[in-house]
């Protein structure tokens, strides 16, 4: 879809880039040209992310850390800047999440997921904004459609990604100035993500079949491929925009009448209209 080097220049962070959508945008952009380093909290799992990247050409190293933690997120930082030279993408995709019903979550639930996606955001872009002001950069927030209408037992990652669009949109407006540009993907359901698989299960197909107008799950590389595309010339002046990639879940309502009699009424209208 681009050419192999339009990511030739770029240094790029990825929290949560050992997994799911995380690694799947860590590798596209390694397979497009940029150095990569991931962060994460669980090292077996990075170590294998790494290999893996940097089996097929991938310049890629990790740090572990906790997104929640200021000092972790500067050391990741630093571990970019004293590995690669600079850092110019810094990619938010850090996430918690589980079904609760609103009664029986506790706040301490409902905090820490407020810590890790919302909070962690803020202390991520709040490190790295020094050296993107020094290159000229990009973030990109991972959101999710979840915000865009009331989701059943989710009101804890609704209220964090909520808060993250408001991050993206404050932080574009802000910054910039100094050529910082911010950007939000929101997914809808995708595929082989720990997120889906623990939220779903074994529901997936037919869930998906009743909420997605385009009957499927996405892939990871359809999300990673958006976020390939914030960096080359043609998305160079979006900023400030959540871009939503959901199979037009968000837009899904449940239809106010069967198909079918809506047609018969459209072909007794015809009829009428012959006569």
């Amino acid at each position: 879809m681009f050419t192999k080097d339009v990511c030739a220049d770029r240094v790029v962070l990825v929290t949560g880039g050992g997994s799911g959508i995380g690694f799947a945008i860590s590798r596209q952009m390694g397979l497009h040209g940029a150095k990569v380093v991931i962060m994460g909290r669980r090292a077996a799992v990075l170590q294998a992310a790494v290999a893996s990247l940097t089996a097929e050409g991938i310049a890629a190293t990790f740090v572990t850390g906790d997104v929640r933690q200021p000092a972790h997120a500067q050391a990741a930082i630093e571990k970019a800047v004293s590995t690669y030279g600079k850092l110019n993408v810094l990619v938010n995709c850090a996430a918690g999440n589980f079904l609760s019903t609103a009664e029986q979550l506790s706040t301490n639930a409902f905090r820490t997921v407020i810590e890790i996606d919302t909070v962690g955001t803020f202390n991520m872009c709040s490190a790295a904004f020094p050296q993107l002001k020094i290159n000229g950069g990009v973030i990109i927030n991972i959101s999710a459609v979840l915000q865009k209408y009331a989701t059943w037992y989710q009101v804890h990652a609704s209220a964090a990604k909520a808060a993250i669009d408001s991050i993206t949109r404050s932080l574009a407006l802000e910054w910039g100035v100094h050529n910082i540009r911010v950007i939000g993907i929101a997914p809808g359901p995708i595929s082989d993500t720990p997120g889906l698989n623990k939220l779903a299960g074994d529901a997936i197909e037919d869930m998906v079949k009743e909420i997605v107008p385009l009957k499927r799950v996405g892939t990871k590389d359809e999300i990673a491929l958006i976020a390939v595309f914030a960096l080359t010339p043609g998305g160079g002046y979006i900023t400030g925009h959540t871009i939503i990639a959901d199979g037009g879940q968000h837009i899904y309502r449940d239809p106010p009448m069967p198909h079918e009699m809506v047609t018969e009424w459209s072909r007794q209208r015809e009829l009428k209209s012959k006569l």
